[in-house]
């Protein structure tokens, strides 16, 4: 199968080695310096399973900068372009998703397209009805920097979502599913099929619920400072509840990288007209 993917960071890059093991995959993206990377079996982001793969690996994976080539004759498109958040606008800047997805659609309305960028809830669904192209699906990642490719490899879960009243969109994400589970060294990993507005709820809600997580134990670290109290043993204490549990639970400078910060403002402000009672 003849798959591409935009957008050579983390997630893209992660994906198309993980696919590149039995598909043959283009990885398009807009800097030359990656692209000639790539292609040299050398890894532009800092990730060492990535690394090990591209140079140790016998991988079906070509790099170019040359798009619409790329589009024309896959069968799947992932699109794992940057939606950074805009303070102004309160929204994440989707604009480069929706770019590559008109220029998908334009020069190969065949292809099924994946949005695996975090996208606002309802994106996906809103933009079927802009541009007219109904072989759209939203499939989140849950990766962690630097070990992306094994988060792909060992997946907690496999989401896929779309409208799937609509059997074409149905049939394609069990296609897309069945390739992250066929590339997936976890036997049995746990594979929803959704509605791609629930499916961008999920991206939403689990990487806020990390970040409160983080902000939790924080606090209580504050809190046991400030009155003179071993922090390890509070914490030892409430993580022995099964509902809690002894994970995710050092208090930290608090939580940071790519995702977390931008993803709870977008939730926050998809919350403009939820009641707060």
């Amino acid at each position: 199968m003849r798959i591409a993917v935009a957008g050579m960071g983390y997630v893209g890059l992660s994906l198309s080695v993980l696919l590149a093991q039995r598909h043959q995959v283009t990885a398009v993206d807009i800097r030359p310096e990656r692209v000639e990377m790539i292609n040299a079996r050398r890894s532009p982001v800092a990730d060492a399973c990535i690394a090990s793969c591209l140079a140790e690996k016998e991988l079906h994976l070509t790099a170019t900068l040359d798009a619409e080539a790329a589009y024309r004759d896959a069968e799947f498109i992932v699109v794992a372009v940057p939606t950074n958040y805009d303070s102004g606008r309160n929204a994440f800047d989707t604009t480069q998703v929706e770019a590559v997805v008109r220029q998908a659609a334009a020069v190969n309305p065949q292809a099924t397209v994946v949005i695996k960028s975090t996208v606002p809830v309802g994106y996906t669904a809103a933009l079927r009805e802009k541009t007219g192209c109904r072989s759209i699906l939203f499939s989140p990642e849950f990766l962690r920097e630097s070990r992306a490719l094994y988060d792909n490899l060992y997946p907690s879960r496999i989401i896929v979502g779309g409208d799937l009243a609509d059997p074409a969109q149905a049939e394609a994400a069990r296609r897309f599913a069945a390739l992250l589970q066929e590339a997936s060294l976890k036997p049995d990993t746990e594979t929803l099929l959704m509605g791609s507005s629930e499916a961008e709820a999920v991206k939403l809600f689990a990487n806020t619920y990390l970040a409160l997580r983080v902000s939790f134990f924080n606090e209580l670290d504050t809190y046991a400072e400030l009155r003179g109290l071993n922090t390890q043993e509070i914490i030892r204490g409430v993580g022995l509840d099964p509902r809690i549990g002894a994970h995710y639970n050092n208090p930290s400078f608090g939580y940071g990288g790519y995702c977390l910060p931008k993803d709870t403002r977008q939730l926050a402000a998809n919350y403009a007209d939820v009641p707060g009672n």
